[in-house]
């Protein structure tokens, strides 16, 4: 006879916190996307190397912020959700059209289409502690960039 495995309610609300996170990044909400970590939260933009890191309060606020403000009509749709040892990971498309310069890529209008890996850790309080973020930075720069 077999046995399915069955989540523990702390992986169920961590879950829920990830939807939380992405139902509030869709709203352009980034004070209730900050809200969902621990204060001493981290975040690692991987793609963006050692700049990439920093915390999710503040360093985190600040690229979501201009993410939103250059991509006013951002979008995120959560493909899949699984709990992989310790850490909920999120597999996520996010589309926008750019509006404004975005760090070193001029705006020419364009629309981007990623997707992204969002692989959330949490602390015993089942709050955010950190989150590693990935995508493929090459096709999207290529994506904005064309003519």
């Amino acid at each position: 006879m077999q046995t399915a495995q069955q989540e523990s309610l702390s992986q169920l609300s961590q879950k829920g916190t990830c939807l939380a996170f992405f139902t509030a990044y869709d709203d352009l909400d980034t004070a209730r996307m900050i809200g969902l970590a621990a204060p001493d939260a981290t975040v690692h933009f991987l793609p963006l190397g050692e700049a990439g890191k920093g915390s999710f309060w503040e360093f985190g606020k600040a690229v979501w912020d201009m993410l939103i403000d250059c991509f006013p009509d951002i979008t995120n749709s959560v493909d899949s959700l699984a709990t992989e040892e310790e850490t909920i990971r999120a597999n996520v498309t996010i589309e926008g059209t750019q509006a404004k310069d975005f760090l070193d890529i001029a705006s020419k209008g364009m629309k981007f289409k990623s997707d992204h890996i969002f692989v959330f850790r949490f602390n015993e309080a089942d709050r955010i502690q950190h989150l590693t973020i990935t995508w493929d930075h090459a096709s999207f720069v290529k994506q904005l960039s064309q003519e």
